[in-house]
């Protein structure tokens, strides 16, 4: 019998799908959400119950605060410590619809942070010189 957890695991994924098929995976204690190998979201409790953190950058940022979203800021070594994720709006936990704009958000801040990664590069084996 599915736990309350993997419910609400199941339905984050759920309301994100307008942008493609999600996956949830364990990861330190919370769950990252993806899409193609992209990280858009991830669920974690910072406290007051668990909730869902959506990707965003310096654009997406502002949108996010605008709508009364959270930062995500944890405490490492009693110190604030913060992440570009921001809760989803309340209304937009009612309805894939109602996620879908902010669902498109995160998997753009999602793609740019992997563009702005640096390419890693293929290790080789040195080629045998013929003597």
């Amino acid at each position: 019998m599915p736990s309350a957890r993997n419910e609400f695991v199941e339905y984050c994924c759920d309301l994100l799908g307008s942008v493609g098929p999600c996956v949830a995976r364990r990861m330190f204690g919370a769950w990252g959400i993806s899409t193609e190998g992209l990280t858009l979201a991830i669920l974690a409790d910072l406290g007051s119950g668990e909730k869902l953190w959506l990707k965003a950058d310096a654009t997406s940022q502002v949108r996010f605060e605008a709508a009364g979203c959270e930062r995500f800021v944890y405490q490492a070594k009693g110190k604030p410590m913060s992440m570009n994720y921001y809760s989803a709006p309340e209304e937009a936990m009612e309805s894939p619809q109602l996620m879908a704009p902010w669902a498109r958000l995160a998997l753009e801040a999602a793609l740019k942070t992997q563009q702005a990664k640096p390419a890693k590069k293929l290790a080789t084996k040195p080629k045998a010189r013929k003597t």
